[in-house]
């Protein structure tokens, strides 16, 4: 199934090829620390470069590289007992992916030797540099599309787990699948859903021959995105 408008397909590692370890942590590190974790704070966090998302978070008496520091300690403690895995259905994907003819690139806000770890297998799947790290420029859909493959962002897909990638996806003209985390705190399924993001999957294999067609179609004829006037529903965290 080649595509005839999309040239690149870049999937976010963290969340969408590799299990979401970010989301728990986070809520844990807020929670912790007797902060609220809400919404609007999730949106402030998440596919931000780190620096910024720590002076989110807002604690009392800490710089944003101590708040980094403290953020990825705890996060190690948490692999110990929720490893990083590639998510079953990823290898799949790919080759769906690749079936298309578009560039495939992955890309996240975590250095190269996140990606050379745990996607190893899968390296020669993607094109170009294989890898992105987008912490300097998050989200990085203009910089991946443009600086990197030299493409107009109506011609690129992003397959991310973030609704803040939804949304500059939207602005800039590029097209979105979205792979919201099952983590019972997250709100990202609601704020795609108001980002009106028109394709949500549960699973990898859900992203079918089908969808993508369909996504490649779309993007043709500029049909994206859910129409503004549709209902958006309450803030509500997602149910496992």
């Amino acid at each position: 199934m080649a595509f005839r408008h999309v040239r690149l397909i870049a999937v976010n590692i963290d969340g969408v090829l590799l299990n979401d370890t970010f989301s728990p942590v986070i809520h844990r590190f807020v929670v912790g620390r007797g902060g609220r974790y809400t919404a609007e704070l999730e949106r402030t966090v998440l596919s931000q470069s780190q620096l910024r998302a720590a002076a989110a978070l807002g604690v009392a008496g800490a710089t944003p590289e101590e708040v980094v520091e403290a953020y990825f300690e705890e996060r190690e403690e948490y692999l110990k007992e929720h490893p990083v895995r590639v998510l079953e259905g990823a290898d799949r994907l790919l080759e769906r992916l690749r079936a298309t003819g578009a560039s495939l690139v992955c890309y996240g806000g975590l250095q190269r030797a996140h990606f050379d770890r745990y996607l190893a297998p899968l390296a020669a799947c993607f094109d170009g540099p294989g890898y992105v790290c987008t912490n300097a420029f998050r989200p990085g859909v203009r910089e991946i599309a443009e600086d990197v493959f030299g493409l107009p962002c109506d011609r690129a897909l992003f397959i991310d787990d973030v609704a803040r990638v939804a949304e500059v996806a939207r602005t800039l003209g590029a097209a979105f699948i979205g792979h919201p985390t099952t983590y019972v705190h997250s709100f990202q399924r609601q704020l795609m859903h108001e980002a009106g993001v028109r394709h949500m999957v549960g699973s990898l294999d859900a992203i079918d021959e089908q969808m993508l067609r369909t996504v490649d179609d779309e993007a043709a004829h500029g049909r994206l995105w859910r129409s503004d006037t549709e209902p958006s529903g309450r803030l509500v965290p997602v149910m496992a």
